[in-house]
C-alpha cells in the first residue's frame, strides 16, 4: 500500500492555489471537443447551473463546487470531475464520462493535477458486470449464461453529493425479456455498488 501510495505522489502535484476551476480550463481539449476555452470561462462564473452554446448543441453545468464539477454534455452525455485527495497537499483527478442511450455507459479515468494520464489499475478494481455477481455461485448451473447475455454489460458511474464514494449502477434489465432476468437475479449480489476512497484506491 505504501509503495503504490508513493507511486502516486510521484504523478501528482502540490494542488495548493489550484482551484476545480483552474483544472477545468486547463483540461485537455480532447476530454470535450470543441468547447473553447471562453465558454469553460463562462460556465465558471458562478456555482449556480449555467448553459452555454456548444457545436453539438449546449453545455450545461449540474454542480460546481471546491472538488466536484458535473457537466451536462448533451441530451445523452455528462462528463464528471472530482478531486481525490491522496496525501496532505496533493490531489489526483477523476474524470468520469457518461453516455445514457439506454443503458447509461461509463468510463472512468484518472489524471494528475497537470493532466497526465495516471494507470487506473492500482486505483480502481476492475470494473464489468462480475462485480455485480455472487461469485460463490459461479459453480452453479446458469451462472456461465447468466453472467454471459448479451446486452449486460453497461455500467454507470457517478460521485455521490458530498463525498468521494463512487456509485456504480448495472442497468442489466434494459435490454432483457423477463425470462433472461429471471435467470439473472438469482446470481445478482446487487445492482448497486459503493466503492470508498481510502486516498490510496478505490475500495469496496
Amino acid at each position: 500500500m505504501k509503495a503504490i501510495l508513493l507511486l502516486l505522489l510521484c504523478f501528482t502535484t502540490l494542488a495548493n492555489g489550484q482551484t476545480m476551476g483552474d483544472l477545468f480550463k486547463a483540461m485537455p481539449s480532447e476530454l470535450l471537443p470543441g468547447l473553447s476555452d471562453g465558454n469553460k470561462t463562462m460556465l465558471l462564473v458562478d456555482t449556480g447551473q449555467t448553459s452555454v452554446p456548444y457545436a453539438l448543441g449546449e453545455v450545461k453545468k449540474r454542480v460546481h463546487n471546491d472538488d466536484h464539477l458535473l457537466i451536462q454534455t448533451s441530451n445523452v452525455g455528462t462528463i464528471e470531475l472530482k478531486l481525490l485527495p491522496v496525501a496532505q497537499d496533493s490531489i489526483i483527478i477523476c474524470v468520469i464520462r457518461t453516455v445514457c442511450a439506454q443503458p447509461c455507459d461509463s468510463r472512468i479515468d484518472f489524471y494528475t493535477t497537470g493532466w497526465e494520464k495516471i494507470d487506473d489499475s492500482t486505483l480502481l478494481p476492475p470494473i464489468n458486470r462480475e462485480i455485480f455477481f455472487d461469485s460463490s455461485q459461479k459453480e452453479r448451473e446458469n451462472y456461465k449464461y447468466a453472467v454471459s447475455l448479451p446486452g449486460i454489460y453497461p455500467v454507470s458511474a457517478k460521485f455521490s453529493d458530498n463525498g468521494t464514494d463512487l456509485l456504480l449502477a448495472f442497468d442489466f434489465k434494459e435490454h432483457l425479456d423477463e425470462q433472461q432476468i429471471a435467470e439473472v437475479l438469482p446470481f445478482l449480489k446487487s445492482d448497486t455498488i459503493v466503492l470508498k476512497w481510502d486516498r490510496v484506491s478505490f475500495k469496496e
